[in-house]
This record gives C-alpha cells, sequence and structure tokens, in this order.
C-alpha cells in the first residue's frame, strides 16, 4: 500500500466511522476497487487509522470526557461497551473469515439501508434527550445492539442509535451517545489488534508491524491525522443531517451503495 492509497483509506474511515453506513465496509470495498492488497499491514491500518476517529469525538467533546467530576458518564460508558468486549473477542475469529467475502457485507448493507428507512417512524415518542438521562441500564442494552454490528456491513453507528432510540433517546441523544460510545470501544479494538494480536503472515504484532518498517509506521501517522481531520466534519455534517431529515437519507444511501456493490462482486469482479 502506497501513500496515496493510505490516504484514501483514511479519508473513508473518517467519512464513515460515525454515519450509519459502515466504516469496514467501506474500506473493505474501496481497497478492493483499486487493487489494494489485502495483506497483514493493510488489515492492521484499516483498524488503527480507527484511533484518529476515536481523538475526533474527544476533541469535539473534550467537556464531557475531561470532566472527572461526573463519574457517572464514565461508568455507563464502562457498561455499555462490556458486551462488546466479551462477544468481540468470543467471535474474534468468525468475524476475521466474513471480512474476506465483500457479498455478505453488501447484502447487509442493503438489509440494513431498509432498517433504517423505518426507524424513524418506529421509535416516535423518545423520553430521553440528554446523557445525564441514560440510566446503566439503558446504556448496557444500547451496548448489546453495538454488538450487531460485528457482522460487518451492520455498521457500529447504526446499531447503537437504532438501539439508543429503542430506549427512548431522541435521535440527536442517541447518535451522541453513539459517538460518546465509540471511544471506548474502538480504543479498545484498536490497542487488542496493536499489542496483543497476532498476524499470520508474519507472526509479528501489530506494534512490531508498524515499528520495524519506517514506510508503515509513515502511513500509520499520516493515516490517523486525516482520519482525524475528516472525522470532525463528519460528526458535524451528520448532527445537522438527522436533525433535520432523520435517517431516511443514510437508508437510500445504504441500499444503493450495497446493490452497486453486490452488482459490481458478481458481475464485474467476481
Amino acid at each position: 500500500m502506497d501513500l496515496l492509497q493510505a490516504l484514501l483509506i483514511a479519508i473513508v474511515e473518517g467519512l464513515t466511522e460515525y454515519l450509519p453506513v459502515s466504516s469496514t465496509a467501506h474500506m473493505i470495498f474501496t481497497s478492493a476497487y483499486f487493487g489494494i492488497q489485502n495483506d497483514d499491514f493493510v488489515k492492521l491500518f484499516q483498524v488503527a487509522i480507527q484511533f484518529g476517529a476515536i481523538l475526533a469525538v474527544v476533541v469535539l467533546y473534550w467537556r464531557k470526557f475531561f470532566d472527572f467530576k461526573r463519574i457517572g458518564f464514565y461508568l455507563k460508558l464502562a457498561f455499555a461497551v462490556i458486551p462488546a468486549l466479551v462477544l468481540g473477542k468470543l467471535f474474534d475469529d468468525k468475524i476475521e473469515a466474513v471480512l474476506g467475502d465483500p457479498i455478505p457485507i453488501a447484502i447487509v448493507l442493503i438489509v440494513g439501508g431498509i432498517v433504517l428507512l423505518f426507524v424513524d417512524t418506529r421509535f416516535q415518542n423518545p423520553t430521553v434527550t440528554s446523557e445525564e438521562e441514560i440510566t446503566y441500564k439503558k446504556g448496557f442494552f444500547i451496548g448489546l445492539w453495538q454488538c450487531l454490528a460485528m457482522m460487518p456491513g451492520t455498521s457500529r453507528s447504526a446499531a447503537s442509535i437504532i438501539g439508543g432510540m429503542q430506549q427512548g433517546l431522541t435521535r440527536a441523544a442517541a447518535a451522541e451517545f453513539s459517538f460518546f460510545l465509540a471511544v471506548p470501544t474502538m480504543l479498545a479494538v484498536t490497542t487488542y489488534s496493536i499489542f496483543l494480536k497476532t498476524y499470520e503472515n508474519t507472526g509479528l504484532k501489530g506494534y512490531e508491524l508498524l515499528t520495524q518498517n519506517s514506510e508503515h509506521l509513515k502511513l500509520f501517522l499520516m493515516g490517523n491525522a486525516v482520519a482525524f481531520v475528516v472525522a470532525i466534519l463528519a460528526i458535524k455534517f451528520f448532527i445537522g443531517i438527522i436533525k433535520k431529515y432523520g435517517f431516511k437519507p443514510w437508508g437510500y444511501y445504504r441500499i444503493i451503495a450495497g446493490t452497486a456493490l453486490l452488482l459490481y462482486f458478481t458481475l464485474v469482479k467476481p
């Protein structure tokens, strides 16, 4: 993977991580379309640049994350992230296997798009308007919903936002809590990939793949910087869209994108 390809993937990550469209699916399809070799470093890179997206949320909502007097905020995130930590570890190998097949991911994109078309009409009487009103129980159940995103193509953002609305949150409150929940969730995934996971072909852990090759380290740093900037813009854009139009635009986008990708990988590049 060269610098241009790395920056392209970083832009895709920043744009899609917090939108209900599946960043994983978009990075996989981008890599396939531009012929980026899916080696161990590319797999690590696609996960590790989430660190830049994490920083975007922390910077935008720094008052939340650095108000250490509000211990309840951290406890809610802890309760909400537990399901993903447990199930993610149990199903890590199965998730990796699905990542190699774009067909089911395209199908999940389409199905998820259909779901988003009806989300706004299904949850019409929200009672929770801010993070302060979310109970630990509600946070835990939102965390369970987030686990649906373990199927690539589902979208962590979409799953947790729908879970929030099912628990009585407004669209905006559900989206914001999804952003907050992304920080411990993606930080855990990124840390596991860099420091604990051993890659198949090289036998090296993630940090060894990065530090033993100066080019890899450069791509990692630049990719995170780009993902950080783009994610900040995407978050601000997304909040404005859902407040005004709800989730239907994203539902139509997923259906169109999923259909196009399904046709591409079945007819053009089987």
